[in-house]
C-alpha cells in the first residue's frame, strides 16, 4: 500500500475510542483480549492437524457456537453438511497447500449451500484463532461486502478499497486494512490491549457497538436501546467469547 496515501482516517478512529471508554473501561478491554488468547489455544487445540479428523458432532458444534455469526445457527448447519464435509473442509483451510486467499475461495465452494456470509465468518475465524500470528480476522461486523458497512470503512479513508473479486481476494484487501489500523492504533495507542494480534480485534468490535449504538439511537426509541447488551457485553458476543462452548 506503499504511495497510496493514508490509509487510517487516525481522528475518526481516536474518536471511536474515546466513545468506547465512555461505556467500557481499560482494564475491561485487557480482560476481553486475554479471553480472546484463550479462544485461540482452545481453537488451536480444537483445530491441530492430528485433532481435526477425529472431531466428535459435539466439538463441532462448540467451534460453531464460538462463532458470533454461526451461534444460533449451528445445528442447522450441522444438518445441512455433514461432520466429514465439515472435517474436510477445515482440513483443506487451515492445512492444505496454495495461498490463503485460494484456500478461503476453496472453502466457500467446498460448502456452496451455507449462507455466504456464515461460511465466510467460519473460514476467517478459524484461521485467525488457529493461527492468529499469520491470520487476521476479517467478519461482516468487520466488512460486509454485500451491504457495505462494517467497523474497517468507519475508521479508514474512503480511498482504501476494500472490494474484490472473491473471498480469498477480499481477506486480503481487509488484510491490508487491518494492518494500517493495527500499525496507528499501537503507535497511537488505542488498539494497546493485550497482544498485537488481538489488540486491533477487541478495538474493531469497539468500533462497530459505538456504531451499532449510534444508528439504533437514530432510528429506535430509547425502549429499543434496551434490547441491545451493553458494550462490554456486545463486544463479547461479537467476538465470540460471551460463553465460550469450544
Amino acid at each position: 500500500m506503499a504511495g497510496h496515501g493514508q490509509v487510517v482516517d487516525t481522528e475518526a478512529a481516536q474518536e471511536f475510542m474515546r466513545e468506547a471508554q465512555r461505556l467500557i473501561q481499560t482494564p475491561e478491554l485487557d480482560g476481553i483480549a486475554l479471553e480472546l488468547e484463550v479462544k485461540s489455544r482452545r481453537f488451536g487445540e480444537l483445530l491441530d492437524q492430528s485433532s481435526l479428523p477425529r472431531l466428535s458432532s459435539a466439538q463441532l458444534r462448540g467451534w460453531l457456537r464460538t462463532i458470533f455469526a454461526a451461534r444460533r445457527h449451528a445445528d442447522e448447519l450441522l444438518a445441512q453438511v455433514s461432520d466429514e464435509r465439515w472435517r474436510q473442509a477445515l482440513q483443506n483451510l487451515l492445512h492444505g497447500p496454495g495461498p490463503v486467499s485460494a484456500r478461503i475461495d476453496s472453502f466457500d465452494q467446498e460448502l456452496a449451500e451455507v449462507d455466504r456470509g456464515i461460511r465466510r465468518d467460519l473460514a476467517c475465524e478459524s484461521l485467525h484463532f488457529f493461527d492468529p500470528e499469520r491470520y487476521w480476522l476479517w467478519t461482516r461486523w468487520i466488512w460486509d461486502p454485500e451491504i457495505g458497512t462494517g467497523a474497517l470503512p468507519l475508521v479508514t479513508m474512503a480511498e482504501h478499497d476494500l472490494s474484490a473479486a472473491s473471498s480469498g481476494q477480499t481477506y486480503l484487501r481487509v488484510g491490508e486494512g487491518i494492518a494500517f489500523v493495527n500499525q496507528t492504533g499501537r503507535s497511537v495507542g488505542f488498539t494497546r490491549f493485550g497482544t498485537e494480534a488481538f489488540g486491533v480485534d477487541v478495538y474493531l468490535a469497539c468500533v462497530y457497538g459505538v456504531y451499532l449504538y449510534t444508528i439504533t439511537r437514530i432510528r429506535m426509541s430509547q425502549e429499543f436501546n434496551k434490547v441491545i447488551p451493553p458494550l462490554p457485553q456486545l463486544v463479547r458476543r461479537l467476538l465470540g467469547i460471551h460463553r465460550m462452548e469450544v
